[in-house]
């Protein structure tokens, strides 16, 4: 049986340098005591920092001190727990990365609630001095927020309460990705095969319809055995968004999570509106899906499998690295010096592996460099993937040469365009290199997945988590029973009357890690619609679209985000990029029947 290797089993080749940021867990503890000083000073400039403007440098200064050395202990220790979560060692420096987290942001409660005990005069007058030059977005962003701020004791309160705010979301992390196991299925050569959540994507793209079967039913069924604990985990992580929410004066926790980055809540109501103007677009897919794969019932199992056989084409991580850095060249030798870095510098973590968190991510430390988590399978959806998460690395890589530490975070709304940006380009080169009618067809397919998956999937998790949160808002209970019939509902309007709503699909909501970082997927939804205008921009007006994209990676979150993408040609306050983008999806449904 194919079994998972243990993390000491995996070439060091394919796993990330983690000891570019420690080198020792000694050298970790020492900056963790250095940390605890730090927090100590901090609580030193208390009451101080209103008095004069020198204070409030100093403080400020300190904090951005105090937050990269944090930074750096959480990301290490977290990063080596997401490799491995059974490590016990890790699991304690974890807890101890997450813990100081928290006496920071307890001990940095008052900064923010004393600087507007000041006159708004008083701060305009520090923000147009130029030892302040470099907090100027800062401040004028907390004045901007003043009505959420609360007291200094009520920000160290809520700082402190946020432990369990969290709690859900760790308490699902663990049972997914640690306790959870699943059954063994026999492949397509009836030998057995232990199912994980890394290989699930795989069984599903099988060409034998049993297999896909199999994986679908045995996935949900170890999910639905759980069904009541990640209900009950799920409704509390609703709850806590909605108690912070409340306890700042917002209308919503939808307004409240969109107003940290000043996203109009219009914004994900649009985004919603204007797909469901076009879903017989997505009814017209499966139907056609239905049909390329000749069968006379389709199920939720059948949307995966690649319906052009003679296509379906197995990709080394190696060749995937090769395609993404050609496909990238079109963004300049800046772009793809600063790809080939990332590598071939141990950025990169590539297999997957007993203990380790399922999915891709990127991450890093400012001042080290960016980091990328992959579960690497031999398929053409990994090797987007890789384009994907270096979409994410070399946003944070060129910020990082341009801005200070204060700004050299970036939103997730635009971090998700610099991937797709990637995604989109990859398949443009794609497209432009095959004359294969068949493989062209298997393209045109994968990229209608990715609009399936992207903007219309996404988006009918946006559209759930919304439905979620006004019923707890309105004081309606969340139960497995009435999550699971909103979900299958969803399902059925999403993709219409041409597939059959399998029944276990009902529970796929208890599977989504990102449901517990509430109103986040839907910046997929918009971010794939502006990549795919900047991508548009880039192929067809060149050096000067490249010039403003490349700008827009360099300035982190020095503006807003609305205000970055419309610098760099898009503007997302319209419906105009969403139906743009439904209008490349419908060309590529003309094509694909032009095709057969």
């Amino acid at each position: 049986m194919d079994k998972l290797p243990k993390r000491t089993e995996i070439n060091t080749n394919f796993a990330w340098h983690l000891e570019d940021i420690y080198s020792s867990t000694e050298i970790w503890e020492k900056d963790f005591a250095i940390s605890q000083k730090n927090i100590d000073d901090l609580r030193n400039f208390s009451g101080k920092i209103s008095t004069s403007a020198q204070n409030l440098l100093d403080c400020l200064n300190k904090n951005n001190e105090a937050s990269l050395i944090i930074e750096k202990l959480y990301v290490y220790a977290f990063m080596h727990f997401h490799e491995d979560s059974t490590n016990t060692v890790y699991q304690q420096l974890s807890s101890k990365a997450e813990n100081i987290m928290i006496q920071y942001s307890a001990a940095t409660a008052f900064i923010v609630p004393e600087i507007l005990t000041m006159s708004e005069q008083a701060i305009q007058n520090i923000i147009n001095q130029n030892n302040f030059k470099v907090y100027r977005h800062f401040l004028e962003n907390i004045l901007r927020q003043k009505q959420h701020i609360l007291s200094a004791q009520q920000e160290e309160f809520l700082a402190q309460a946020s432990e369990i705010g969290g709690a859900p979301q760790t308490i699902f992390t663990m049972l997914n990705d640690a306790d959870m196991k699943f059954a063994v299925i026999k492949n397509e050569k009836g030998e057995n095969v232990e199912l994980t959540k890394g290989r699930y994507t795989s069984f599903l793209e099988n060409k034998n319809r049993r297999v896909r079967k199999d994986a679908f039913e045995t996935l949900y069924d170890s999910y639905l055995k759980q069904k009541n604990t990640i209900a009950a985990t799920y409704s509390a992580s609703v709850k806590s968004d909605v108690f912070f929410a409340k306890a700042r004066n917002y209308t919503s926790s939808l307004s409240a999570a969109l107003e940290d980055d000043n996203i109009p809540v219009a914004v994900y109501d649009n985004l919603i509106e204007t797909v469901h103007q076009y879903l017989p677009l997505m009814h017209r897919y499966v139907a056609l899906r239905k049909k390329l794969l000749g069968l006379d019932d389709i199920h939720m199992y059948d949307l995966y499998v690649p319906i052009v056989a003679e296509a379906d084409k197995k990709i080394s991580y190696d060749e995937a690295k090769q395609t993404v850095y050609k496909a990238l060249q079109i963004l300049g030798k800046d772009y793809t010096q600063a790809l080939q870095k990332g590598f071939d510098s141990g950025w990169i973590d590539v297999y997957e592996n007993e203990g380790k968190r399922s999915g891709a991510y990127s991450w890093g430390v400012y001042g080290v460099h960016p980091y990328v988590l992959l579960n690497h399978n031999d398929n053409i959806n990994s090797m987007f993937t890789l384009a994907h998460e270096m979409g994410h690395a070399l946003h944070s890589y060129f910020t990082w040469q341009k801005q200070p530490y204060i700004y050299g975070g970036h939103k997730i709304f635009v971090a998700e365009v610099a991937s797709t940006c990637n995604e989109a380009l990859l398949m443009h080169y794609l497209l432009q290199n095959t004359n294969d009618i068949a493989y062209k067809k298997y393209l045109i397919n994968y990229y209608m997945e990715q609009f399936r998956g992207t903007l219309f999937r996404q988006t009918m998790f946006a559209e759930f988590e919304k439905i979620t949160h006004e019923m707890i808002e309105k004081g309606e209970p969340l139960t497995c029973e009435n999550m699971s019939e909103i979900y299958y509902h969803l399902n059925k309007q999403y993709f219409g009357d041409d597939i059959v709503i399998d029944e276990q699909i009902a529970i796929e909501w208890a599977r989504i890690p990102h449901f517990y970082n509430a109103f986040y997927v839907y910046q997929y939804a918009t971010g794939y619609s502006a990549a795919i205008a900047l991508s548009e921009q880039i192929i067809k007006q060149g050096q000067p679209a490249i010039d403003r994209y490349l700008d827009f990676l360099s300035k982190g979150n020095s503006e807003y985000s609305i205000d970055l993408l419309k610098g760099a040609g898009v503007d997302m306050t319209s419906t105009e990029p969403i139906k743009n983008a439904m209008k490349v999806f419908e060309d590529l449904l003309n094509e694909m029947e032009s095709l057969l």
